[in-house]
């Protein structure tokens, strides 16, 4: 199936977190389909990575993730780009890597793999379920797609996610005095979080912290015996003195709820590729059974998680040819080296 036109059928495909079983079943199909051995690897009742290989031993693989963020936007297209969810993020990726595996297959190179995971958006839980699969061990490279501008990532950042819950007493809103607000507690845990500088990396950047959620109370005229805000760190250290740093800052006005976190992450670097550190976190850490890993696809994560999201179709094009030289590259074994730690 041409480029452009696989990009559009998985495209079409409703796959937000949780809901990728139809995906993988079609990927499954197709790529049967072209003479590729497959794998549905069971992640829960509905859901499966999509594990390919053309041998029993395959050095190099493909992978990344078949699941999108709501809402559904189904794919459009003009004579330049490819619109809708999941256009680089990352189902135009799933094409470029096929693309780039067939052509290396006519080429007669068959020591590669396909990996596909669910629910990276949430919390890489099909990326952990991989990270157990017996092929893990027989991997030397991992290259994984997210949109990075066509650039070779050398670094990313880590994400903490967290809830901080706080209690207090309902009252009347009428006798304040007589209760203790849940949410005004919050108030003064979060000011005091955006107030404080967390340690930063030379290499990664800076560390930043987004308050994504607020909630709780009850009503506009009780004192709120209730507040909850969820917290996404990216991570440019050890989560540890991050973690230490919020627990002093919390102390007893709250309690703080971790939900899952993983740490910052450096890849290989490869002569002859525009090279840059990025902020997002992929399910690279979760996999370190998969060999190196390296990072790199078409697309720009500015428009990733939009209601514009897109991709280029040049860039499309440009991708499968520098999956191509990547796999040529690391099967070749020319000289690479890892960032130093």
């Amino acid at each position: 199936m041409e480029l452009f036109d696989l990009t559009k059928s998985l495209m079409n495909i409703p796959s937000v977190s949780g809901e990728e079983e139809a995906v993988g079943y079609y990927l499954r199909e197709y790529l049967e389909s072209l003479g590729w051995t497959v794998e549905l690897q069971k992640v829960s009742e509905n859901q499966n990575n999509v594990i390919a290989y053309l041998n029993e031993n395959p050095r190099v693989w493909l992978s990344t993730h078949m699941d999108t963020v709501p809402p559904f936007i189904p794919p459009a297209e003009d004579d330049d780009k490819i619109y809708g969810r999941g256009a680089c993020d990352a189902k135009g990726i799933i094409a470029a890597q096929i693309t780039a595996a067939e052509l290396l297959k006519i080429e007669g190179i068959t020591d590669i793999g396909l990996l596909y995971t669910v629910e990276e958006e949430r919390a890489s839980t099909g990326a952990k379920v991989a990270n157990g699969h017996p092929l893990a061990a027989k991997c030397e490279y991992l290259i994984n797609g997210e949109p990075t501008d066509n650039d070779l990532a050398i670094g990313s950042k880590g994400t903490f996610r967290l809830n901080i819950k706080t209690t207090g007493k309902a009252a009347h809103s009428a006798y304040p005095e007589e209760g203790e607000s849940a949410i005004e507690k919050l108030l003064d845990i979060l000011d005091d979080i955006r107030h404080t500088r967390f340690p930063n990396d030379d290499f990664f950047g800076e560390t930043t912290v987004n308050i994504g959620t607020i909630e709780g109370g009850v009503a506009l005229n009780v004192i709120p015996p209730r507040a909850e805000a969820g917290l996404a760190i990216r991570l440019t250290t050890k989560r540890e003195p991050i973690e230490e740093a919020l627990r002093s800052i919390v102390r007893e006005r709250g309690e703080i709820e971790i939900l899952s976190a993983s740490e910052p992450q450096r890849m290989l670097e490869v002569d002859g590729f525009p090279q840059k550190v990025v902020r997002f976190t992929t399910d690279i850490p979760h996999m370190p059974n998969w060999g190196t890993p390296l990072l790199i696809g078409p697309g720009s994560i500015l428009v990733a998680h939009t209601k514009d999201e897109f991709v280029l179709k040049k860039d499309l094009e440009a991708a499968v040819g520098l999956y191509k030289d990547l796999v040529h590259k690391l099967l070749n074994a020319v000289t690479v080296a890892i960032a130093e730690s």
